[in-house]
């Protein structure tokens, strides 16, 4: 039976608290709430930490989503199931039910954070894949006090953030805009399990064109991918299947993937590129609803 290495237990109850354990403990210490990814790696021995900060107190003050005209805030501590069940999220971004409906299963779901999803930074990550289209921005808070950064800046490389040791994801910020659609597809060898590839769209229309479109692709190469080339070619347009199809080849040509027991990387390109004209054609089809 493969154990992690020996460590030592914390219990934080506010985030003040958790940070001023990150600050006194350093590199040594990992926050822990679902611990789905964290505790795997440290069984396996790729991860070795001497304490472990458990964080799930925090729920209270970390997991909540509220929506409002212009802007959906959501704490880190927001479980899968919370985002999966919020009906006010879902009319805001449907793109949030249809990735929380594939993501692992209900025990995963149950205990399993976004917060925990983004910090983990996997390549292959659902959520990272769905806050990439939506131009989210982290919200991280640590001694020095707090600061907001774009997914673009959040994810540095695999399973590396800007999280520094001694901070703590708190919020994502989601900006809403009139005209709004989403979706998300997914292909997976079985139910809940890593993408194979995986596709988000959003667009925005106004008098039938797009005013923009953003398109994130997950498990394509060494990051979740956004695709601005897509968002410069839409702006303007009306939706189409000429467009859709434009959209799909940039999608494979800008993507990276490797060949692994999942798939070749030519089958990969062809799933982003059909993923991509099926998620536009789907969130295309929702803002016009």
């Amino acid at each position: 039976m493969q154990v992690p290495a020996p460590f030592e237990y914390e219990r934080a109850t506010t985030v003040d608290q958790a940070i001023g354990l990150l600050e006194r403990l350093g590199s040594s210490a990992r926050l822990v709430a679902g611990g789905h990814s964290l505790l795997p790696m440290m069984k396996l021995r790729l991860a070795n930490f001497e304490y472990l900060i458990d964080i799930n107190p925090l729920h209270d003050e970390l997991g909540y989503i509220r929506v409002a005209a212009d802007e959906v805030r959501i704490g880190a501590l927001t479980r899968h199931r919370e985002l999966l069940e919020s009906e006010d999220l879902a009319v805001a971004f449907p793109i949030f039910r249809d990735a929380e409906r594939v993501i692992a299963d209900p025990v995963v779901r149950n205990r399993g954070t976004l917060g925990g999803s983004l910090c983990q930074a996997d390549p292959s990550e659902d959520l990272s894949a769905v806050c990439t289209t939506l131009d989210a921005s982290c919200v991280i808070r640590g001694p020095g006090g707090t600061r907001v950064v774009g997914m673009e800046e959040f994810h540095v490389g695999p399973y590396e953030t800007a999280v520094a040791d001694d901070e703590i994801l708190v919020e994502i910020r989601l900006p809403r805009r009139p005209g709004a659609g989403s979706a998300y597809e997914k292909v997976e060898r079985r139910a809940g399990d890593w993408a194979v590839v995986s596709a988000g769209a959003a667009v925005w229309l106004a008098e039938g064109r797009i005013v923009d479109a953003r398109v994130g692709l997950a498990a394509v190469g060494p990051n979740t991918t956004g695709i601005p080339e897509i968002s410069e070619m839409s702006r303007g347009r009306e939706p189409s299947e000429e467009l859709y199809a434009q959209a799909g080849e940039i999608a494979a040509g800008s993507c990276d993937p490797a060949t692994d027991q999942r798939g070749s990387a030519d089958y990969k390109r062809h799933l982003a590129n059909e993923l991509t004209r099926r998620t536009l054609r789907a969130a295309v089809a929702r803002a016009r609803s």
